[in-house]
């Protein structure tokens, strides 16, 4: 069973699981996405409101050599939007 999951894609992924971190009751979770050999800075940022869980998908055009470099650098690109957004985040459209 184990050669037809490795054969057709089903069991684990090979990408290695990044743990969220908390800043201002903001959740941001990077996911370094591939690109041309390198990693994009990507992270979903979560946040509950008004009882309701949102969250917004930051995507940026830089690249980064590993996916520990682009997962550090998407920590602080999230960390400087909620600074200058905060919950207005969540309205954009």
């Amino acid at each position: 069973m184990s050669l037809l999951k490795k054969l057709f894609g089903g069991g684990a992924s090979s990408k290695p699981a990044q743990k969220p971190e908390t800043y201002k009751d903001f959740t941001i979770t990077p996911e370094p996405m591939p690109a041309d050999g390198q990693h994009r800075i990507s992270a979903i940022i979560t946040k509950e409101v008004n009882g309701e869980m949102k969250s917004h998908h930051l995507i940026r055009a830089d690249t980064l050599m590993t996916p520990e470099a682009a997962a550090e650098a998407a920590f602080e690109k999230a960390k400087t939007l909620i600074d200058q957004q905060g919950d207005r985040l969540f309205n954009q459209g």
